[in-house]
């Protein structure tokens, strides 16, 4: 017995498939897209009981996609997964109709709970050693920059932050935690 019709649409193909042959193994009914146009018309001739989209996709965004799936099919469940979350699109996706905000990659296992809505009763423990703060902060900027072409005036803007500021941040040595130690040291990158 099937769990129900499974809609996947993510633009990366390889990843796709083999979410859509891990969630055959679970039972589930599997169809997949890889963009916005192609999920909306899968959606309309597969009527799926659950879709599970990508935020970023080649001709747009899955937000786009959760709601036209849930003026369709209001009993639609959405899960949106993406490699670029952040709170604001966690926010709208949820405002848009969506049960769940997950990262890629997510697997098979907490796709189903999502997808299912179920909820495990413990919280996984805390890292042995987690990230600290200040390197969280500094991987964010460097990756934004990278993001901008290395231009720190468009990535002083999109950080909303002065661009002196970013500079003397860009001109400091990355923070790293030394594990033995439990003691941040600089480190130049």
């Amino acid at each position: 017995m099937t769990k129900g019709k499974l809609l996947i649409v993510d633009d990366d193909v390889v990843l796709a498939e083999r979410l859509a042959k891990s969630m055959e193994k679970r039972d589930f009914t599997v169809a997949t897209a890889h963009t916005v146009e192609a999920g909306m018309e899968a959606s309309k001739t597969f009527r799926p009981d659950f879709a599970l989209l990508d935020m970023r996709l080649t001709d747009g965004s899955g937000l786009d996609l959760v709601a036209g799936i849930k003026k369709m099919m209001p009993e639609c469940k959405v899960v949106i997964m993406t490699a670029y979350g952040n709170i604001a699109t966690a926010v709208s996706a949820i405002k848009q109709g969506a049960v769940d905000y997950l990262p890629k990659p997510a697997d098979a296992d907490a796709i189903e709970q999502a997808l299912l809505h179920k909820k495990t009763d413990h919280l996984p423990p805390p890292p042995a050693n987690p990230m600290p703060a200040d390197r969280i902060r500094w991987e964010h900027i460097q990756r934004i920059y990278e993001q901008c072409g290395r231009n720190v005036s468009e990535t002083a803007r999109r950080l909303q932050m002065h661009r002196r500021t970013l500079q003397r941040i860009l001109a400091k040595y990355a923070p790293k935690e030394n594990a033995e130690e439990g003691v941040e040291i600089n480190e130049k990158s």
